[in-house]
């Protein structure tokens, strides 16, 4: 039989989930250990670049073939969805996608943050924090309504009422729904997996959870592939007379 005391819902009440390490400007207050990893990722995008390209040869070897061997693997994911005469001018902005967030999942994947201390919270993947998620999404659904308008103008509204203007309410919650679909998938993927190392980890000896961890990097890797494939199929729909 449960019984209610005042003892337990101060326990209740004391759990918190999600508490980050909050920088405080002014009267705002920013996720301090998103954003370090955040910049670690862009530095380590940036070493990428630049180590790949600093002496491009025409018979491409080790590293700036592996970097072209990206490149290709990136246009295959736009060619696929936007199609041969259009995917070019979209690779820069469906490579960003991926290539951020493979990063990011496999710097919380492969880096030991726990073993760095802070006040409050802890070091994990940007992608492990709703709000990055979010802004990735958003941020996709902004370019898609950009690419549609771009190449439609006043005419791309007309698929709200298409094909018939019943569907007008169903039309406009879709648009709602994928930046929350895309979000909640990425979050709750990457969150799943950083908890389930977590609790392996402490419960059974070092070596046993590395099978985990390596399917957690492939996990991360297909993370980024889907999330970067919806980006371009999402494209595709809103420029779709152009195909």
């Amino acid at each position: 039989m449960l019984s209610y005391s005042p003892e337990t819902t101060l326990l209740v009440s004391s759990v918190e989930v999600g508490t980050h390490f909050y920088w405080y400007i002014g009267e705002k207050s920013l996720h301090g250990e998103t954003i370090l990893v955040t910049l670690l990722v862009y530095v380590g995008l940036l070493f990428f670049g630049f180590v790949g390209t600093r002496s491009l040869d025409r018979r491409p070897k080790s590293f700036q073939n592996f970097v072209e061997y990206v490149v290709e693997f990136v246009e295959g994911v736009a060619k696929a969805q936007l199609g041969e005469s259009f995917y070019r001018e979209w690779v820069p902005f469906i490579g960003t996608l991926f290539l951020f967030i493979f990063f990011s999942n496999w710097a919380g994947a492969l880096i030991p943050w726990k073993f760095i201390e802070l006040p409050e919270g802890e070091l994990a993947a940007p992608t492990n924090d709703i709000n990055t998620a979010a802004a990735l999404a958003i941020i996709t659904s902004l370019t898609y309504f950009y690419g549609g308008f771009r190449t439609k103008g006043l005419a791309y509204f007309k698929r709200y009422i298409q094909p018939t203007p019943i569907l007008l309410p169903i039309n406009v919650l879709e648009d709602f729904t994928k930046p929350l679909s895309l979000s909640f998938r990425l979050f709750g993927n990457v969150l799943a997996d950083e908890l389930t190392v977590t609790v392996i980890s402490s419960l059974v000896p070092l070596l046993i959870p590395v099978p985990i961890m390596v399917l957690g990097l492939f996990a991360s890797s297909i993370q980024a592939l889907i999330f970067s494939t919806l980006a371009a199929a999402y494209l595709a729909e809103a420029i779709e007379e152009h195909h």
